[in-house]
C-alpha cells in the first residue's frame, strides 16, 4: 500500500472519492436532500480548501504510487488528540482490509506527533460504527449536532495507543 499526502490540486479527486462512497454509505441513513448539502459544503473546491486551510491533512490510499487513489483520509492534530475527521473508500474498495490500513496510518501519524488518542465521530446509524469498535475504538460520548437545517446524530470515538 502507498500512502500518498493530498493538496489543494487535488480536491476533484477527494471530491470524486467522496461523491462516490456517500452515495452507498448514507443512502439508508440520511434523506437525499441531506446527503446532497453536505456533499456540497464540504467536498465542492470550497469545502476542501476551507479544510485544507483549517489544518486538515488529507492522503489517499493507493495500490502503488501512480495506481488510482481507493480513498482518503483527513487528520487533524490536537491537543493530546489526532482527530480522524474523514475516512472514506470506493465503494469498490471496501472490504480489501484498507480502512483497517488506514487506522494503523492514522495512529503512526499521531505516535510522530506524541498524540496518544485517535478521535473521531461516526453517525449513530452508520454501519462504519461496527468497525471502528473492531478497530479498538470506544465510544466516548453520543452527541447531537446542529448542523444547518439537519442534526448530525453522532457517536465521538476514541482509541488509546501507545507511543
Amino acid at each position: 500500500m502507498f500512502f500518498l499526502k493530498a493538496t489543494t490540486d487535488d480536491w476533484k479527486e477527494i471530491s470524486e472519492i467522496a461523491y462516490e462512497s456517500w452515495a452507498v454509505a448514507y443512502a439508508n441513513i440520511l434523506s437525499q436532500n441531506q446527503i446532497d448539502f453536505m456533499l456540497k459544503s464540504s467536498y465542492s473546491e470550497k469545502g476542501i480548501f476551507d479544510a485544507i486551510y483549517s489544518g486538515q491533512e488529507f492522503y489517499f490510499i493507493r495500490f502503488k504510487e501512480n495506481s488510482v487513489s481507493l480513498g482518503f483520509i483527513a487528520l487533524m492534530p490536537g491537543e493530546n488528540i489526532m482527530r480522524i475527521e474523514k475516512l472514506y473508500l470506493r465503494p469498490d474498495s471496501q472490504g480489501l482490509g484498507l480502512g483497517k490500513k488506514f487506522i494503523d496510518f492514522a495512529e503512526s501519524i499521531a505516535c510522530t506527533n506524541r498524540l496518544n488518542i485517535l478521535e473521531l465521530n461516526v453517525n449513530r446509524n452508520n454501519k462504519a460504527y461496527f468497525f471502528y469498535l473492531r478497530q479498538g475504538f470506544e465510544v466516548f460520548k453520543s452527541i447531537d449536532i446542529p448542523y444547518h437545517e439537519f442534526v448530525l446524530n453522532d457517536f465521538i470515538m476514541r482509541k488509546k495507543i501507545s507511543l
